[in-house]
């Protein structure tokens, strides 16, 4: 077995819990293979290991990390173990090498990461291992947002606003799409009066046009959505601040992404 070069141990320290929560175990010791993945890449980026991998930084890497999550999306669409299994890899492949880099830097590394999302579950899942009862999944998320605010509150990271949190980099309809929702619930925007498509289908093609309109034209759909989508989160960022008796993300508890 490969040895993986003296990782020293971090356990994080979350705040005080409104619930009371089982404690987690002690740390089980990583099997073989993490370790032997930990070794490969610290020896990669050693300076007797591959010239490609030792010019990697983070920005330089974040890119390869967008691919493999599409990679990752076709072969879960494809029903596919094999290529899903392989396709994991290479995104366990991007976390690894992004903790060795981080490592380098005395930063944190794999174990950290590690530790961090376990004790990071664990707070925001109250009603698994503590004593919190909920009713529905319309609970979980809702309690899963109070808790996850609660942990961001007075730090560089706080989310004072129901539109903080979207993603810059994401594609720009996708992006979209979360702007809206997140403005419905926090009730900035009113929900449209125009039908611009009656099915799904007829959506699709008005979307295909706009897209074959822009291209024609010389113009990127991507990017002319990116800078209505601006716009927009101006004016209700805008109108969120005038609003009578508004708090810190009112009615942003919808089913996002837990993360």
């Amino acid at each position: 077995m490969l040895e993986y070069w003296d990782v020293s141990r971090h356990h994080s320290n979350p705040p005080p819990l409104q619930h009371s929560i089982t404690p987690h175990p002690p740390p089980m010791k990583r099997s073989a293979a993490i370790n032997d993945l930990l070794a490969v890449m610290a020896r990669l980026r050693s300076p007797t290991g591959c010239p490609w991998d030792r010019q990697q930084n983070h920005m330089s890497l974040r890119w390869h990390a967008v691919e493999e999550v599409y990679e990752l999306l076709d072969a879960i669409e494809a029903h596919d173990d094999h290529e899903l299994e392989e396709e994991l890899g290479d995104m366990l492949m991007q976390v690894v090498f992004h903790c060795q880099l981080a490592r380098e830097r005395g930063a944190f590394d794999f174990e950290k990461v590690a530790r961090h999302l376990t004790d990071k579950l664990i707070r925001r899942h109250p009603h698994v291992f503590g004593n919190l009862r909920v009713k529905d999944v319309d609970e979980v998320w809702a309690n899963w947002e109070h808790i996850k605010r609660a942990e961001k509150h007075g730090t560089p990271h706080a989310r004072p606003s129901a539109l903080d949190g979207i993603p810059k980099r994401l594609p720009a309809l996708l992006k979209a799409a979360k702007l809206v929702k997140r403005a419905h619930k926090a009730k900035l925007m009113a929900a449209g009066t125009d039908k611009p498509a009656r099915t799904k289908k007829e959506l699709a093609q008005r979307l295909f046009t706009l897209a074959r309109f822009a291209e024609e034209r010389g113009w990127s759909a991507e990017e002319c959505l990116r800078s209505e989508i601006k716009r927009c989160e101006r004016a209700l960022r805008a109108k969120e601040k005038r609003q009578p008796g508004s708090s810190p993300n009112t009615g942003a508890t919808g089913k996002r992404a837990l993360a």
